[in-house]
Formats: structure tokens, sequence, C-alpha cells
């Protein structure tokens, strides 16, 4: 990770850590980098979601590119993994999603993308974060030379399209739930599911700006759950704000996590000889269940570090078809490089749809341990992690658990945040465990202000 970004782009509050300045600049060095530096014009393609200052870093972004001379195209509205997606097959040199994920409206954040759809390598990363510093100079792009913003509403439209032509089966008479988490989900995954016949009902699809991620979606699934059980739906899928995520609800109510659904597609792939190296990829933030219940069927898996860029890169350097996270980032690597909600959304109704079985049956298998993570708000995350008496804590805990659970700290990619899990055999013990750490973490003066 850089100076200003993290596993998952530029991110902060608007206008405090994250201004119209850091997106200017961020737009005038991509705009020279991929046009002007090699004596050509390059094209990038910009999306956002629903907050309302990505409208500001939106025209900021442009101005810089059309500045160095590049051309903008402007998607509007619209998901991540579209902007990855047509990055990708519309022969852009990189591409700009400007959101927050998760995170609440005043929020916000840049991720960049490159010509494959992937995520920004850090070589060039660092450059434009020089480039913010002021050490490197940038020229001004003159005359015929000065770059244009092009409405590229079609690229999401085509995006669409390639999400519908995703599905080999009809979804006519299944009752589906979406919760759109008033994000960049709204215009889209409807269309998508009414495309494909299904009976579609929607909650948090009236974004406004400032309600994004606000007691809605899939950091707040418990919505979903009780919309799925009231109105006796098959499914519902609940997403995040950039739609990199996808957490299902199944006909009973209960949540189905990213953990469920490496386990339940990782299945159905081995099953039709599939699953290439016989290999799901997760992270150390997976839960035991899910390699109990890997085991009992003769899959293997890897573990990666917290951040579906890291299992993308293991993804690529050893072939492995499926991957991700438990909080619904999952990568099929044959049809996307970054995680996508929608496209998560319609693999889990092919694989119920084809097994002809309830999607309560299918994640069955998958029995959690009880889990306990809590964030804690530090003034240096390096500090906190590596200070002797916080270490002494952890290992203690560690200790006393075996093999009858694990202990995990681990610092936030994104936030002054140090993030302390534990499993065990009770929720209590779970608690006792990780409560002890942080009593440490706060005796010792790490918490923030």
């Amino acid at each position: 990770m850089g100076k200003y970004f993290g596993t998952d782009g530029f991110r902060g509050e608007a206008n405090k850590n994250l201004n119209y300045e850091h997106a200017m600049k961020i737009g005038r060095f991509l705009g020279w980098y991929y046009g002007a530096r090699i004596d050509k014009k390059a094209k990038v393609v910009i999306g956002k979601d629903t907050r309302r200052s990505s409208y500001m870093f939106e025209y900021a972004l442009c101005t810089g590119l059309m500045a160095s001379g590049a051309d903008a195209y402007i998607m509007h509205v619209t998901t991540t993994p579209s902007v990855s997606y047509i990055a990708r097959v519309d022969d852009f040199d990189c591409g700009i999603m400007i959101s927050a994920s998760h995170n609440p409206f005043y929020d916000n954040g840049i991720k960049l993308l490159n010509s494959h759809g992937e995520k920004m390598d850090e070589e060039t990363i660092l450059l434009v974060e020089d480039y913010i510093d002021g050490k490197i100079e940038v020229p001004l792009a003159e005359r015929e030379a000065i770059g244009r913003t092009v409405d590229y509403v079609s690229g999401r439209n085509r995006y669409i399209g390639y999400l519908i032509s995703m599905s080999k089966y009809s979804f006519k008479d299944v009752k589906v739930g979406l919760d759109c988490a008033n994000g960049a989900s709204w215009s889209i995954a409807k269309a998508v599911f009414d495309a494909l016949g299904a009976k579609t009902y929607v909650i948090n699809a009236d974004p406004d700006g400032y309600n994004i991620n606000t007691d809605c979606g899939s950091t707040h699934i418990e919505h979903l759950q009780k919309f799925v059980v009231d109105n006796r739906l098959d499914i519902g899928f609940a997403y995040d704000g950039d739609v990199d995520r996808c957490l299902a609800v199944d006909e009973k109510g209960n949540v189905v996590t990213g953990d469920h659904t490496l386990y339940i597609y990782g299945k159905y792939m081995k099953e039709r000889g599939k699953l290439i190296n016989n290999k799901v990829v997760t992270t150390v933030m997976s839960n035991f269940g899910l390699y109990k219940a890997l085991d009992a069927i003769g899959i293997e898996y890897e573990k990666t570090k917290v951040g579906d860029k890291y299992v993308y890169e293991n993804m690529v350097k050893t072939g492995n078809r499926i991957g991700g996270e438990q909080s619904g980032h999952i990568i099929f690597s044959k049809y996307a490089t970054t995680g996508d909600g929608i496209l998560t959304s319609l693999k889990l109704m092919e694989v119920m749809l084809a097994k002809e079985k309830p999607m309560s049956e299918l994640a069955a298998p998958v029995v959690f341990y009880p889990q306990v993570l809590k964030n804690v708000r530090v003034k240096s995350k390096p500090d906190a992690q590596n200070d002797p008496d916080v270490q002494k804590a952890v290992s203690d805990v560690a200790a006393a658990l075996g093999t009858d659970g694990r202990i995990l700290v681990r610092e936030s990619g994104t936030e002054p945040v140090i993030r302390v899990m534990v499993e065990a055999g009770t929720h209590e013990t779970c608690e006792k465990y990780v409560d002890q750490v942080i009593d440490v973490i706060k005796a010792k003066g790490h918490l923030s202000e």
C-alpha cells in the first residue's frame, strides 16, 4: 500500500482526506501517462456510484484527464465490475471507478483499473502518488491536443447485455428479492433479472445521494431476510454500494455468505469437471466451517491476505478459477477480473436451477463456527499491531484456543482500524478473547481520539 492508495483505491471522507484536487491530479497524471508520454491520445472510462460527492470527483477527474490531453468516457452511475468489464472489452487504456463501496455516503474513493480490468499495479500507483506530492511534472495539453468528454452510457447497457448472456437458464416463475443498497445496482440488477424472466421484488432502489448503504444492502442484510420471508420469495440478493459484492438469503431467511457461495459453486464446478486444480481460493477470514465442508467433498483450498486483490493475484498465478471473501467478493476468473455482485447472483441462481434444489439445501453442509469480529479505531495501525504487549495478548489467546479455534488480528486496508477476530466453539468464548485483546490495545493508549 502507498501513501494515499490502500488495497481498494484512494479512500476517505470527501473533501477532507480525499478532495477534488486529489481527483484532478489523478486525472492529470493518468491522462499524460497513458497518452502524451507515449505520443498518443489516451482513452479512459469512468463510472461512479450514487454518492452526492461522486459528481464532484467525476468532473474533477475529467478536468484533469482533458487538461493532459485524454478523452474521458463517462458511464455515469454504474458498478465497479461494469467499469472493469468495459475497460477490458472496449480497448480503454485504463478505467476509474468513483466509490467507497460499502462505506457511508460522506466517504468516497477512487479505484484505478488497468486495460485488462484488473486493479492497477503498484508501480503505477506509486507514480500517481509521486505526482500528487509534486515529485513529477506533467505538461498541459495545448490546442488540438486538449481532450474531451464522451457520454458512454452505452457501455453500461453493453454490460447489462453481457450479464443477461451469462445465464444458462430462464428464471421464469422464480421469486427473487433484490436489496440494491440505494447504490449503483439500482438501475441494473432489476433489469437483468426481469430480462431473464424472474418475478423481481426490489427494496432500497431509490438513491438520493445520501442514503447509499444506510441501513440497507449487504452490510444490513437483516432487512432482506425479513423481506424474503414476509413475501415468501425463493431467494434474495443484497449488494453493496458499488456492487462488487453480494450476499444472499435463502427461502427460509438464512444468510448465504461468500463462504457459502465458494462451497456451493466450487462443488458445482467439481461435479462438472470444471474446477481447475481442484481448488478454491479463500482469504484468512474464511470460516473453519467452510474448510470442513470442502474437506468433506475433497476440494482443496488456498488462503490469501484479506482483499479481493490478493485473491485475484493468486488466481492469476495458479490458474484457480473461483475465489473470494466471506463478505461476498467472489471472482469467477473465466468471466471477470474483479468481484461482481450481480454475476455472483446469477451463478447462484444457475446452481439452484440446475440442481433443482432450494438454496437452503445447497448451503446446508457449511456449518459455521461462531465468530466475533470487532473493529478498533487507532492512532497508528503499525504501532498498535506491533506493540509487544498486544502481540503477547494475541499469542496468549492463540495458546488458549489451541486447535479448537483461532484468532486473527489485522490492519484494515482502507481505514485507521485494527480488526480483531476470534473463532471458537461458543459465541461467549469468542467475545471473551476478542475483548481481552482489545482491552490491551486500549490500555496501551493506541485508541484514536
